[in-house]
C-alpha cells in the first residue's frame, strides 16, 4: 500500500477516534478529550491515552502509552489490539470498519515498486512468534493440563497469544481469540514458521470456531522442537500426542510435523542415531511411518515405531492415564533407552 493510502485510512479512522476505541480498546473508557486504558492491545488500565479530538497538541487519533514510551496512530491500535502480522490485513480490517470498498488492484503495491511480507512467509511467522509471551501461568498450559499433559520442560518453542487474529476465508469477518502459538524451527533453530492452535477463553479446551489450527511459513522439513537434539529423537504429527508420548519418556527430545506429509519429511540432525516415529493409528500415520523409516534406514539412522493403543498418544493418556502409557511405550523402546529416557512409575 502506497503511503498516502496509510495517510488517508489513518485520517478517516481519526474523524471517528472515540468509535474506533469503543470497539478495539473496549477496556477502556472516555475521560474528557482522550480515551484512556491500559495499553494498546486492550488490557485494562489508564497509562494509554487517545486523542478523541484535533487540539492544538495535534490531530485525533494519536496515542501515547506514558509506561512505556510507544506511541501511534489508530492503524496501530487496530493492529496490535488484534494481534495482525500484515499490513494488508491491517488495512483491509480498517476498511470494514470504515466500510470502504477495497482498494483498486492497479494502485497495489507491485506499482509501487515495493515489496510486501507475503501473508503466511516465514517473516511473518517469525513477527507473530515476537509479539507472543512464554506459557507459563497462560491459557496454553491450562490446555494442555487438561489434556494430560503436564511435563512442559523443553517446551521453549511454545507460546502464548492473547489476542490471535483468526478468520477462517477471505469473506469473514476479523475474530480474535487467545492461541498457542508454536514456532516451527529448522535445525539451527532458525524460525521457519509458525502453528496456532485457537483456544476457548477459559482455556478448557479449543476455541468454538470451523478451523482450530493453522500453520504458516516453511513447514517442509522443519519441525516444532522439544528439548536439544541429540543421538536419539522421537518425532510424530501432532503438538499434544508428541507431548503426551513424552510424558512417558520425559528426558527424550522429540519433535513434532504438523502433518503426516511433514513427519515423513523431516530433517535429520547430524547427531542422529536412533529415531523413534510417534505414529498415529490411521492410515496417513502408517504411510509417514513408512516413509519416515525407510528414509531414516537409507542413512543409517536406526528407526522404532511407536504405536498408541487407541488412535494417538494423547488419547492413550487421556482415556488410561500415565502409568498405563508408560508401561505401553516401555514395552516398545529399545532396552538401553528405558533407564535413559524414562522415569519408573509409581
Amino acid at each position: 500500500m502506497a503511503r498516502r493510502d496509510a495517510f488517508d485510512l489513518a485520517s478517516r479512522l481519526g474523524q471517528q477516534a472515540e468509535a474506533v476505541c469503543k470497539r478495539y480498546l473496549g477496556a477502556g473508557r472516555r475521560q474528557g478529550n482522550y480515551w484512556q486504558v491500559g495499553d494498546v492491545r486492550n488490557t485494562p488500565g489508564r497509562s494509554m491515552f487517545v486523542r478523541l479530538k484535533n487540539t492544538a497538541k495535534g490531530p485525533a487519533g494519536k496515542w501515547t502509552d506514558a509506561a512505556t514510551g510507544e506511541y501511534g496512530d489508530l492503524l496501530d491500535v487496530i493492529r496490535k489490539s488484534l494481534g495482525l502480522i500484515d499490513f494488508a490485513d491491517v488495512a483491509e480490517e480498517a476498511r470494514l470498519f470504515l466500510s470502504m470498498p477495497p482498494p483498486d488492484p492497479e494502485r497495489g503495491p507491485k506499482q509501487q515498486g515495493s515489496t510486501p511480507t507475503l501473508s503466511g512467509s516465514a517473516d511473518a511467522a517469525r513477527r507473530l512468534v515476537a509479539m507472543c509471551q512464554p506459557i507459563g501461568g497462560t491459557l496454553v498450559e491450562a490446555y494442555l493440563r487438561g489434556r494430560g499433559i503436564t511435563g512442559l520442560h523443553g517446551c521453549g518453542h511454545l507460546h502464548f497469544h492473547s489476542y490471535c487474529y483468526y478468520r477462517p476465508d477471505e469473506h469473514s469477518p476479523t475474530e480474535t481469540w487467545p492461541a498457542m502459538v508454536a514456532a516451527v524451527t529448522d535445525l539451527s533453530y532458525r524460525i521457519a514458521g509458525a502453528h496456532r492452535t485457537w483456544l476457548a477463553p477459559d482455556g478448557s479446551g479449543k476455541a468454538p470456531i470451523d478451523i482450530q489450527r493453522k500453520a504458516m511459513g516453511n513447514l517442509l522439513g522443519n519441525a516444532v522442537r522439544f528439548g536439544p537434539s541429540g543421538e536419539v529423537l522421537a518425532a510424530g504429527e501432532g503438538i499434544e500426542s508428541v507431548l503426551s508420548a513424552r510424558e512417558a519418556m520425559p528426558n527424550m527430545s522429540a519433535v513434532a510435523a504438523l502433518s503426516a506429509a511433514h513427519l515423513a519429511a523431516i530433517q535429520f540432525p547430524d547427531a542422529l542415531r536412533r529415531l523413534y516415529v510417534v505414529r498415529d493409528k490411521d492410515r496417513a500415520g502408517d504411510g509417514a511411518r513408512n516413509s519416515l523409516i525407510e528414509r531414516a534406514n537409507a542413512v543409517g539412522i536406526e528407526a522404532i515405531a511407536l504405536s498408541p493403543m487407541l488412535g494417538d498418544f494423547n488419547e492413550d493418556l487421556r482415556t488410561f492415564g500415565r502409568d498405563a502409557l508408560m508401561a505401553h511405550v516401555r514395552s516398545q523402546l529399545a532396552p538401553k533407552d528405558v533407564a535413559r529416557f524414562m522415569l519408573l512409575a509409581a
